[in-house]
């Protein structure tokens, strides 16, 4: 018999080296969600894992607060898109790989 568990979303925060403009404003910090499996549609798991720009470019306005528009990762400071990158990589391994215990 299988234990319920509560539906959480698991996040993470990015803080940005360099700020994106948006008008205004600046986007300072990102926070990340797990992507659902239909986040991840027409994306290729081995591409996000290996953090191919594309994939990320595509990924991240899916699970990005606040959302970012496509033109907004690419213009991402590269060391920020990396940091992205590793979160979200990160959010794919299984508990074990992770050495995390059920």
């Amino acid at each position: 018999m299988t234990k319920p568990q509560a539906t959480q979303a698991i996040t993470a925060t990015v803080e940005l080296d360099t700020p994106l403009k948006r008008g205004e404003t600046e986007v300072t910090e990102l926070t990340l969600r797990k992507p659902s499996a239909g986040e991840l549609r027409g994306v290729s798991l081995a591409e996000v894992l290996q953090m191919q720009t594309d994939a990320l470019i595509t990924l991240i306005p899916r699970i990005s607060n606040p959302s970012l528009a496509a033109a907004e990762v690419r213009r991402m400071d590269p060391a920020d898109l990396v940091q992205c990158g590793g979160e979200i990589a990160g959010f794919l391994l299984t508990k074990r790989a992770k050495g995390e215990a059920d």
